[in-house]
């Protein structure tokens, strides 16, 4: 057995709720809505150690972020997925600060147009949420689609972006307040 990778994590409160965060010495490798537990370890040789102090660089960023300091996000990542998964959150990763893209659109991008249902599933899949950025990807007719925080977290993201744009008549949040508090 060799050498455990060791996974650094840390719980943060922000204006989207209680986020959970871990990194290797690669970079993030989660960045989560905290529901209470560790996510599934990637292998059996991972040693999981809490550390406030390794991923504060990440949650300054995120502070800055949702302050509206912060537009493009320079910490390093440790995507862990499928070749798929990450062409799709490679792709996300290339949607500007304040625009949306559907998920057809991500599909053409990773060289697979037929596979928007595909995508979604990557984008359901994101280890690393606001920072690989799937809360921009919206339907092709405007609306919200999903998101794993939620569509009130959906939305209110891409207002903090500034994005107003996108249809809510498809079941999405109706006119929901921007954060109430900043970090």
């Amino acid at each position: 057995m060799g050498t455990p990778t060791i996974v650094y994590y840390s719980r943060m409160d922000s204006p989207a709720g209680k986020l959970l965060l871990a990194a290797t010495d690669q970079g993030l490798r989660f960045l989560l809505f905290d529901k209470g537990k560790l996510p599934k370890k990637t292998s059996k040789d991972e040693l999981w150690i809490e550390s406030q102090e390794k991923l504060l660089p990440y949650q300054e960023q995120l502070r800055a972020y949702f302050q509206g300091d912060l537009r493009e996000f320079t910490c390093k990542l440790d995507l862990i997925g499928t070749e798929f998964q990450k062409k799709c959150w490679n792709a996300l990763l290339t949607i500007p600060h304040g625009k949306t893209c559907s998920y057809a659109e991500i599909a053409r991008q990773v060289g697979s147009p037929r596979a928007f249902r595909a995508v979604g599933q990557a984008n359901h899949n994101n280890p690393i949420a606001i920072i690989v950025p799937c809360h921009r990807v919206i339907t092709s007719s405007g609306t919200l689609g999903g998101y794993g925080g939620g569509l009130e977290i959906k939305d209110k993201l891409l207002r903090l972006e500034g994005v107003h744009d996108f249809h809510q008549e498809k079941g999405g949040p109706q006119e929901p307040p921007l954060f109430k508090n900043h970090v």
